[in-house]
């Protein structure tokens, strides 16, 4: 990271997100009013496997991408020379996608001489909720965020850009990949967040009591591995393939509704840390894919009207992988004069903690 002193934002910011399945390219003006966006998903490609196969991955963002970047520069009414910058996602995520995404933003940035910024996928969900417009009156420095997706469940102090403070985290599976692996279990398809959100709107969230790991426990780490565990045991008493439907949908529904509960008694927690330690600072942010899901968006909402926190979540197209939080990432860190080198080197692992603003 090199710290220019001349501030580097003199136009429209590409953004470009490659770090998992979804291939997505957007460019936002200087104040981050979005001009165009494009996501193109893999779900097809990967269903078959009953997850992401990160060389199929890889090699779909290698093939789409040019002609994903064309039109989205198209619908902006813009060309390269017109940009002020551009951002990739360079980790954590999978090194394959990241290495495509990232290649190509330095290409365009070494052929326009454009600022080339590495954004770390989770600080751009962390900042998505000062995006403009998102939160009335903005989101000003610190908040609380809950970052929680398919591979990242974490309370987090975001004290400015480059500047967070891991308060609690998983000590084993992420929320996310609980939600596909109990999907899996009732035999619903991939990606099975959403799919089990679905069939849990038919079922009953009171017929089965399973464990809600760490509730009341001191501090903010979670854990979903015994609630995964229990589901499996349970799941394993039925014939193989002869789960009924209302079961299924009756577990999904259960199981929901716990996470749903542990997530809302953990973020309590942390919202007491964070108060203590930022006395005035009460926004709650909650960011990730299964910050799309309403149960829990309900779930959180209460417990942080219980703590008299406001509540920020970006829109459901904002919290899974996209390119518009990964040029807002690239603008707030351009505002300040940081860019990258083009030996930047993409990173499977880039704890949030470990960001730093010279």
């Amino acid at each position: 990271m090199e710290l220019k002193d001349a501030l580097m934002l003199t136009g429209p910011v590409l953004g470009i997100e490659t770090s998992c399945d979804d291939t997505a390219a957007a460019v936002l003006d200087a104040e981050g009013v979005v001009l165009a966006e494009i996501v193109l998903s893999q779900e097809r490609a990967h269903a078959p496997f009953g997850g992401v196969v990160p060389e199929i991955a890889a090699r779909a963002h290698l093939a789409h991408l040019p002609i994903l970047l064309a039109g989205v520069m198209d619908r902006a009414g813009l060309g390269y020379g017109d940009l002020g910058g551009i951002a990739a996602s360079a980790g954590p995520g999978l090194i394959g996608g990241l290495i495509v995404g990232s290649g190509v933003a330095k290409g365009i940035a070494i052929a326009r001489g454009l600022p080339y910024v590495a954004v770390n996928h989770l600080e751009a969900h962390a900042l998505t909720a000062r995006l403009p417009g998102l939160v009335p009156g903005g989101a000003p420095f610190p908040y609380l965020l809950l970052l929680i997706s398919g591979g990242h469940c974490q309370c987090v102090a975001v004290r400015g850009v480059g500047a967070h403070e891991r308060l609690g985290g998983t000590l084993d599976d992420a929320a996310g990949e609980a939600f596909d692996k109990v999907a899996k279990l009732l035999g619903l398809p991939w990606p099975g967040g959403s799919a089990l959100e679905r069939v849990a709107l038919l079922g009953d969230a009171a017929r089965f009591a399973f464990p809600r790991p760490l509730l009341g426990r001191v501090g903010c780490d979670f854990s979903f591995s015994g609630l995964k565990t229990a589901v499996a045991q349970l799941v394993a008493r039925y014939p193989v393939g002869a789960l009924p439907a209302r079961d299924a949908a009756d577990i999904a529904a259960s199981f929901q509704r716990a996470v749903a509960e542990v997530l809302a008694d953990r973020a309590t927690h942390a919202m007491k840390i964070f108060a203590m330690r930022h006395q005035g600072r009460r926004l709650l942010v909650v960011a990730g894919g299964v910050a799309a899901n309403a149960t829990i968006r309900a779930a959180l909402e209460q417990a942080a009207a219980a703590e008299k926190f406001a509540l920020a979540a970006a829109p459901p197209r904002l919290c899974t992988d996209n390119a518009v939080m990964v040029a807002w990432a690239g603008i707030e860190r351009l505002r300040l004069g940081l860019v990258d080198g083009f030996d930047f080197a993409p990173r499977p692992r880039w704890p949030l903690e470990s960001l730093a603003t010279p």
